[in-house]
């Protein structure tokens, strides 16, 4: 059976088939070997996915799934004094939240594996002008500061549970000028950010086994087609 590549998180992950998107990267790379599926939701953060983490996944076959991605915390981060406030959730929340989402993805698919990626870092200067829900105070209701904390937090999930990790907040933070380059608007990504995230994806998918090489090809490829005897070609792979 063709396997499947879940994709649950935020707004990160709902942007993610945009034009030059991560997800829609995946795809591409994936197009004869999985199917990529997208599961985002904009704005939530662990404590409304922990909520509706059987819902969301419920529609996909329990048995195709061969990897999940996860990538919650950068509205987790949101500071509590400020305008995102109501996104707010305190860091050891956050943890088990990661958990119990997990825990569901696992009793879903036992065998798939499962990626945990950590929130992006935060330009809190250019955050300032995209004030939430009309805020007038001019601060920025997310700090890098504390989206690194999250990033570590996450991380110590990953670690603790042996899964996969991919540390989106320090890999960018490794280029200069990656306030502009990976982030458009100081929080989701730009085309670049979306390359680079999705080339982490991959590593991360071929770490699993989950690489081209070792996915066959659905169907045989037009190369590969007995051009004299196609029906016993096509018989043999449907066997």
């Amino acid at each position: 059976m063709r396997p499947s590549i879940v994709l649950f998180g935020d707004s990160i992950t709902e942007e993610s088939f945009g034009e030059g998107g991560w997800g829609a990267y995946l795809a591409n790379h994936y197009s004869r070997s999985a199917d990529v599926v997208l599961r985002g939701y904009s704005g939530y953060n662990t404590r409304w996915a922990a909520l509706v983490a059987r819902r969301a996944i419920s529609s996909v076959s329990p048995s195709a799934v061969a990897a999940v991605t996860v990538l919650f915390g950068a509205n987790d981060a949101s500071l509590p004094d400020r305008a995102s406030a109501f996104q707010h959730v305190p860091l050891p929340e956050y943890q088990d939240n990661l958990r119990a989402i997990c825990a569901v993805l696992r009793a879903r698919w036992p065998s798939a594996a499962i990626i945990l990626v950590t929130p992006p870092p935060v330009d809190e200067r250019v955050r300032v002008r995209y004030p939430c829900l009309g805020d007038a105070s001019g601060l920025p209701e997310r700090t890098n500061e504390a989206a690194g904390r999250y990033a570590r937090a996450c991380m110590e999930v990953a670690r603790q549970a042996g899964f996969r990790a991919i540390d989106l907040w320090s890999r960018m933070q490794m280029f200069p000028g990656w306030e502009t380059s990976f982030l458009r608007d100081g929080l989701h990504l730009t085309p670049l950010g979306n390359r680079l995230l999705f080339e982490e994806v991959v590593f991360a998918l071929r770490d699993a086994n989950l690489s081209l090489e070792a996915l066959p090809a659905d169907l045989p490829l037009c190369s590969d087609i007995d051009r004299d005897n196609a029906v016993d070609c096509f018989q043999f792979q449907q066997q």
